[in-house]
């Protein structure tokens, strides 16, 4: 149900008659004693609420309160630290960062430094002053005539059609602005992408939207006509995404308007269906060569696969392959199980996908392990927001990070979370005209900006401090962490690590691989996603 602001009213109340408004107290009384009873009348004959039927009028209360509960709870109650799914301190960080007010604070930490999973940095007494204009990581292997360089933070896919079309124009001109990435996200490449100029990843997902055939496959001539632009650096192929890993969507025909049509190539009047799996491969080797026609139609772009990591033995089928083709991604961005901007059912953003460390850890692994490494670079998505989750990404084999919630809060983002519902207070994540003119694109463009730019000044004071010059010198054994027994521990000795080929020693001495390498590396094939039948 939409909240309605009063400037909806205004012309309503404009058409009342002078000599209603000149009622006596009385009527007006009598008035509201009516329409109560009213009210009420349609509280007892109504059938679908159990407790508007029982208790009429106050009843209602009860709707009233529970549709108020997320606003009291984030505003009254809602501990600063209590992250569901980003807490007070995390949301404040970034409004301040966006607009360039004191994002420091007094009086000390209010972490319990002594709780378990507590987690610092190790500094050194021989601190630097890295500059963070020189953070950025060259993307596209000896296959790209076109590489990239990339930032550190970049803005996460987030497609036209979940946000607004100023928030697209205000995203991509602070990209402009800032000279960082801005990802298309699945719904493809719009007029309002295109305004500023702002650089561009262009994600392809399983509808093939901007470069499908009328029945939904996948389309050369149109891609090539895309990804050749000047504006789009980088090709993306989703394979699946944190929010719901494993699972399609469908955005009804109600809400495919014009623009989004044009942008996703899909006809009006039909709902846009992105399915759960791709159709223009079905195994490893298919995958790869498909990633190789996307960098030879793009003119040698660098293109790569973001997923969220599911099954371990599907990954290490997909590396297999690399090593039987010598076909690599140019790179891989690993999407977290707590990542997601879009709607999503419960069961699949609470319970279905590999969360972010662990998923980056699978994949860094697995590349070292495999002697691929040095030929793929590793992207992280999923909560980063703060340059220290950036340094721990980063310690954990991420080249760089996305974020896309943090740069939802830029623009204004109250966590509101109605995202899926189209009453996005703000104008974000909304298609209404009238909710979507708050974000007025200049403005939320330069908040984007300096979020950007002052996260990045936080990143080069952390690395500073460690005595670190750049963000490639991170590694496990600069960040610690308290363990359920209350002992501190170096991250290193904390997570397992692969020695760089160690799986392509023959014997391959499985007792010397960690969990979940000795379970399914072996049995993995390169032919198929999954372990090999038995």
């Amino acid at each position: 149900m939409a909240r309605p602001s009063l400037s909806r009213f205004l012309p309503w109340l404009s058409t009342v008659p002078a000599a209603i408004l000149a009622w006596p107290f009385s009527a007006w009384l009598c008035a509201g004693f009516g329409v109560l009873f009213v009210l009420g009348w349609v509280d007892l004959k109504q059938h679908k609420q159990a407790v508007r039927r029982n208790y009429p009028l106050t009843g209602r209360l009860r709707y009233g309160l529970e549709y108020i509960r997320p606003e009291i709870r984030q505003y009254f109650l809602e501990d600063d630290e209590e992250k569901l799914p980003f807490s007070r301190n995390q949301r404040a960080m970034v409004y301040a960062r966006s607009k360039v007010q004191n994002d420091k604070r007094g009086f000390g930490s209010i972490k319990d430094m002594y709780s378990a999973d507590t987690e610092w940095l190790t500094h050194s007494l021989q601190p630097v002053q890295p500059d963070p204009a020189a953070f950025r990581i060259r993307v596209g292997g000896s296959q790209c005539t076109q590489p990239y360089d990339l930032s550190l933070l970049n803005i996460s896919g987030m497609s036209f059609g979940a946000l607004s079309p100023n928030a697209i124009q205000a995203l991509n001109r602070g990209a402009a602005l800032g000279q960082f990435a801005h990802d298309t996200g699945e719904g493809s490449i719009s007029v309002h992408h295109r305004a500023h100029a702002g650089d561009l990843i262009w994600q392809i997902a399983s509808g093939y939207f901007g470069c499908r055939t009328p029945d939904g496959h996948f389309n050369p001539e149109l891609f090539a006509l895309q990804a050749q632009s000047p504006q789009v650096k980088m090709i993306e192929v989703k394979l699946s995404q944190g929010a719901k890993p494993g699972h399609g969507g469908v955005l009804p025909k109600a809400k495919v308007s014009p623009e989004i049509s044009e942008a996703r190539g899909v006809p009006m009047g039909q709902d846009c269906v992105s399915p759960a799996r791709h159709s223009a491969f079905a195994t490893p080797i298919e995958l790869l060569n498909f990633v190789t026609q996307l960098r030879q139609l793009s003119g040698g772009k660098p293109v790569g696969i973001k997923l969220c990591v599911g099954h371990p033995a599907e990954w290490f089928s997909l590396v297999k392959a690399m090593r039987q083709t010598d076909q690599t991604p140019d790179f891989v961005v690993v999407d977290g199980a707590e990542g997601g901007t879009g709607a999503a059912p419960i069961e699949f953003a609470d319970h279905v996908g590999m969360p972010l460390r662990d998923g980056l850890r699978l994949v860094h692994n697995s590349l070292v392990g495999a002697g691929l490494r040095e030929r793929i670079k590793i992207g992280a998505s999923g909560k980063v927001i703060s340059a220290f989750d950036m340094a721990r990404c980063l310690a954990l084999g991420a080249d760089w990070c996305n974020s896309a919630r943090g740069f939802m809060f830029a623009l204004g983002c109250i966590q509101s979370r109605s995202c899926h519902t189209d009453h996005c207070p703000t104008g974000v994540a909304t298609q209404d005209p009238v909710r979507q003119r708050a974000i007025v694109v200049t403005d939320k463009a330069e908040r984007v900006y300096y979020f950007h730019a002052n996260t990045m000044h936080a990143l080069a004071d952390l690395l500073g401090a460690a005595g670190l010059n750049s963000p490639s010198d991170i590694s496990p054994q600069h960040l610690m962490v308290r363990n359920t027994q209350g002992q501190a521990r170096t991250l290193a000795s904390t997570i397992d690590t692969l020695l760089p080929g160690q799986l392509l020693q023959e014997p391959l001495d499985q007792s010397a691989l960690p969990s979940p390498f000795a379970e399914f590396w072996h049995a993995s094939d390169a032919l198929r996603w999954g372990l090999t039948p038995a």
